[in-house]
């Protein structure tokens, strides 16, 4: 099977693969054994045709008149999507939302774990929260380790970008930026911004309007 360069697939193709995967765990669970692409449009409101050239990527094929494996796909996607090897980072900011973080067990399930917490409330440090003890973000570099490259922000917005250099300086080389404020990172380290205020303003312009 060839591998798929991932820095090809479009961004819209990977965050709905997540929900692909998703439905089909639950499918499997209600004794699904195969599954058409336009059952799964059906089913999330996707064409059929997107289905089948999202999963595509997988280089999983359907087969004619009867669908996909189920099993076989959960399979396929969570290799493709990493889901089934650990990747770790770093959360900054034990705040509320930083704290809801570090309680949810599912990242887990998506291959991801918080393996350290960092703030400046006193607090806060010494802390175990979920499994995961919160340092003092000055400790960073003498707790950090080489090979996790990955860092949450959760900080309030006026010390988002303090804290970004931080993570920067000491080789986080990707960032999943929850606060509302947009980071200034060199071109080689990757923002994922996701704030959920700005979808909250959506659900208030569509409710409203």
């Amino acid at each position: 099977m060839n591998k798929i360069d991932t820095t090809l697939v479009p961004e819209p193709t990977l965050r709905r693969m997540p929900c692909y995967l998703t439905y089909l765990k639950l499918a499997q669970q209600n004794g699904a054994k195969v599954v058409s692409s336009t059952q799964i449009g059906h089913d999330m409101g996707v064409d059929p045709t997107q289905v089948t050239k999202d999963l595509s990527y997988t280089c999983i094929v359907g087969k004619t008149r009867v669908g996909y494996e189920v099993e076989l796909l959960i399979s396929e996607l969570e290799t493709f999507l990493r889901f089934n090897t650990m990747d770790c980072g770093y959360l900054f900011g034990a705040g509320s939302l930083g704290t809801a973080l570090l309680l949810d067990h599912g990242l887990t399930q998506f291959g991801f774990e918080i393996v350290a917490a960092f703030d400046v409330n006193p607090d806060k440090i010494g802390l175990n929260i979920g499994g995961t003890t919160i340092y003092h973000t000055n400790d960073f570099k003498r707790v950090k380790h080489d090979d996790v490259k990955i860092g949450i922000l959760t900080v309030p917005v006026e010390h988002a970008q303090e804290v970004a250099d931080i993570m920067v300086d000491n080789g986080i080389e990707a960032i999943w930026n929850f606060t509302s404020v947009r980071i200034k990172v060199p071109d080689s380290v990757f923002v994922q911004n996701t704030s959920i205020y700005a979808h909250l303003a959506v659900i208030f312009n569509r409710l409203h309007s």
